[in-house]
This record gives C-alpha cells, structure tokens and sequence, in this order.
C-alpha cells in the first residue's frame, strides 16, 4: 500500500463554487502559474504517485458555498485517479483543509474524533500554560487535525491522523521588537498544539492501535532561531521517545545532522534575499509497530530524487503544482 501527504499550494483557487476545475489561462494563486498549468502539473504529480491514500494538506475549501469532498472527487476524475474518494474531518475558516483522497477498493476511512482526558477533540480547546505565569492559556486549531479510522481490503485497522500545524509568520508586525515578540507567541502556541498533538498520540498507543500521523508540520529542527528558547521543535514533540516514539527517517536524519545535508519537502522564494529556501517540513511518522513493518519513504523532490530527475515531466511537474513536495510510504498491511 502506498500512503502519502501533499501539500498542494492554495488549491482552493482552482475550482469554483460548485467545485467544478476552473481549467483555463487565469492566474493561479501561485507565482506566474496559471490555473491550467497548476491543474495539468497536478495531474501528472498525483498520477506518477498512485497512491492508495493521500493526505492533502490546502485542500479545497468548506463552507457555505463550497465543498472539499466534491472539488477533490471532480479533480480525482479530471486526473483519471483510481484515488477518487475523498473525506474531511472538522472544517475551519482559512480556506485550507484537510482531506484523504482514497482508493475505495483498498481501504475504507471514517472520521473518528476521539477524546481522552490528557486530549480534548481537535475542534475543541487545550489549556496549558504557554508563558509560565502560572495562568492556563486556551489553545484552538486553526487547522483541526483530520483523524481517521482506516480499514483496509484485508481487514487490518488503524488510525490515521492528518495535520497542518499553525505557521509561525510574524503577520502585522510593525518593526523588530514585534517580529521577535509574535514570533516567539506564535512558536508557544504551535509547541502547544504539538503538545495535544502527542497526547492524542499517547492516548491511541495505549490503545495498542497502529498509527499513522502525517502532514505538513510547519516546524523542524534548526528551522528558526526561537527554537533556542523553548530546546525542541514541535517535531521533536510529536515524534516522542522511548518505546513509543513515532519513527520517520528523515525527521531522525535532521535531528542528527543538524549542521549538515538534511532531506528537504518545500522550496519558497526568498524575495528580498533573491534566493529559494528548502526546508524539512512534511512528514510521514509512523507507530512502532508499523516501523516494524520496514516500510519505505520517499521524498518526491525534482531536484533530489533520481527518478523524478530523470523524468523531465514529472520534474517540471512537481516545480509547477506547488511549493512542497509529497512523501510517500510504502507499506505491506
């Protein structure tokens, strides 16, 4: 089986109200892409994968007017996908959700928000207290973590939670002080979300149930100077330790590497500095159980993979369809 998240830049603007693809020679919302191109990149992209289940982070949007399920199933039969089901937990208001699409002959998936003492439901609240005052803050997703129920063809369960943590951009800030001062409020609040994050984790391992958490983390290792002052990312936090710390390799070859070559998901154009930045941000953590397993990943990166360097329509494909790469597990369940 192969599972795998994509985080598909502003893909909302690619289709209308009625989720119908708006396939025509209007800009996208990304950079000098227009909507076909990003539409035709995404249907290469989505084909050479051939997943059996993929996690899409910025899927379309839910609200009153528009439908996440009908835009990805209208793209899933545009991009001729055998992945043609799609499924959403709690929506939320910024345009971006999270979605499966999922081949309906190899597996079944239901939204199954959980709660547990030590983890409220994902659209609910957590209190901790961010700034050791003594006083318990509410934390909320912007983004709700979208967790599944997943059985398989063969009749094997698991849970599956998919998530796109907060990104800790200094929007409004108006000079130095307030970049530092909103940033280093930003980072306490996704830690906390990484911190409820792993509590959901916690409280399904006890459970003995395999566990997939997948998606775009928005943090890593060594990503920002403010990482300093709290000593761990929220990576660090939601892969754990011990006997029940989640596995992906390549989390583990940034936390051991932190001064050298690190694998890398997302290119972004730094403007003023006239220059791209690759970082580590999307991931496929696995329980201990499911690493046992040997599974395989791998980094869809044009410029990194050999397979999808050597296949100049998929490399340019992968350019074009949006700032991340996907990553991929293979898996035998």
């Amino acid at each position: 089986m192969r599972i795998a998240t994509y985080n598909v830049e502003w893909m909302n603007s690619l289709f209308d109200d009625d989720g119908a693809l708006l396939n025509d020679d209007e800009w996208s919302s990304r950079h000098d892409v227009t909507r076909a191109a990003q539409l035709a990149a995404l249907r290469t992209v989505f084909g050479a994968l051939d997943a059996d289940a993929v996690m899409v982070i910025e899927a379309p949007d839910t609200s009153r007017s528009r439908d996440t399920v009908r835009a990805l199933e209208n793209f899933a039969r545009f991009a001729d996908l055998r992945a043609l089901r799609a499924i959403i937990g709690f929506s939320n208001d910024t345009q971006q959700e999270i979605a499966l699409l999922y081949d309906p002959d190899v597996l079944t998936a239901t939204h199954a928000p959980q709660t547990h003492p030590a983890a409220p439901r994902f659209d609910g609240s957590f209190r901790i207290d961010l700034d050791i005052d003594a006083t318990e803050d509410e934390v909320v997703f912007s983004k709700p973590p979208l967790e599944l129920l997943i059985e398989t063809s063969s009749g094997t369960m698991l849970r599956m939670i998919g998530a796109h943590l907060k990104s800790k951009a200094p929007h409004g800030a108006r000079d130095r002080d307030e970049v530092m001062r909103i940033s280093i409020a930003n980072r306490r609040k996704q830690l906390a979300q990484a911190i409820w994050l792993r509590a959901r984790i916690d409280a399904v391992l006890v459970d003995a149930d395999p566990l997939i958490v997948l998606g775009d983390l928005n943090d890593g290792p060594g990503l920002d100077e403010y990482e300093h002052l709290f000593g761990r990312s929220s990576v660090e936090i939601i892969l754990g330790s011990g006997a029940k710390a989640l596995f992906d390799p390549h989390a583990r070859q940034a936390l051991q590497r932190r001064l050298g070559a690190t694998p890398t998901t997302a290119r972004f154009w730094i403007r003023p500095e006239q220059r791209f930045l690759q970082a580590l941000l999307d991931y496929i953590m696995v329980s201990p159980d499911l690493a046992a397993l040997a599974p395989t990943w791998r980094i869809w990166h044009p410029l990194d993979d050999p397979q999808c360097w050597a296949d100049p329509t998929l490399r340019d494909a992968l350019v074009t369809a949006s700032d991340h790469f996907p990553v991929s597990l293979d898996i035998v369940l």
